[in-house]
């Protein structure tokens, strides 16, 4: 097995396992017997625990990010659509998981904010770099006059982030999706006020 492959391997077992444990309570040897190598070869990759819990965050937020980048960038779509197929898609996700697995994202900053200054900022960063993307996206939308022009797009894309994640913790805690359903549907009824075309999740494919 190549050196590049047995890191990956290392670190889609590691997101796994946090998904599904957490980060305090998954242990290294786990994460090793699963991928099939020797405890003494994770050192070789990783120079400790925290710094294995870094890069499996930095390489869930860079494949989220790319999809990201991908809805909210495909300027065929009107604005409003596409930020409704990509939390759609979220959504999707979470029932699929049967409401049981949440954001890691999300997970690690309840976990790790005040354990590591270290994971703290990096996790600050990440939901920085959202909010931009979704600001500028309703501002799109804002000038595409699919919103009002009175509404602050860079309050309202954190607001969105803060609703969705609160949501989010609230899905897992009930097994059920119906928070996120809740928040998507007052925040494209009651806030955007956004057009019929934009309201309509069975007219939305990610």
């Amino acid at each position: 097995m190549g050196k590049e492959k047995t890191r990956d391997l290392l670190l889609d077992a590691g997101k796994k396992t946090f998904l599904e444990k957490g980060y305090n309570n998954s242990g290294i040897e786990s994460i090793v017997q699963s991928v099939g190598v020797p405890k003494g070869s994770f050192y070789y990759y990783f120079d400790s625990k925290e710094d294995f819990g870094l890069q499996v965050l930095n390489r869930f937020a860079e494949c989220f990010d790319e999809t990201l980048d991908r809805v909210l960038g495909d300027t065929s779509v009107p604005p409003l659509e596409r930020l409704r197929a990509y939390f759609e898609s979220k959504f999707s996700r979470v029932e699929s998981d049967e409401c049981r697995k949440g954001c890691l994202v999300g997970m690690l900053c309840q976990e790790m904010a005040e354990q590591s200054e270290v994971f703290r900022a990096r996790l600050e960063e990440i939901f920085e770099s959202w909010v931009d993307r979704y600001a500028g996206c309703l501002k799109e939308a804002q000038e595409a006059g699919e919103i009002p022009t009175d509404l602050d797009v860079h309050q309202l894309a954190e607001f969105w982030l803060n609703g969705w994640q609160g949501a989010m913790l609230r899905a897992k805690s009930m097994r059920n999706s119906a928070p996120l359903r809740t928040f998507l549907t007052v925040m494209y009824r009651d806030i955007l006020r956004a057009p019929d075309r934009a309201l309509s999740h069975d007219r939305v494919h990610a």
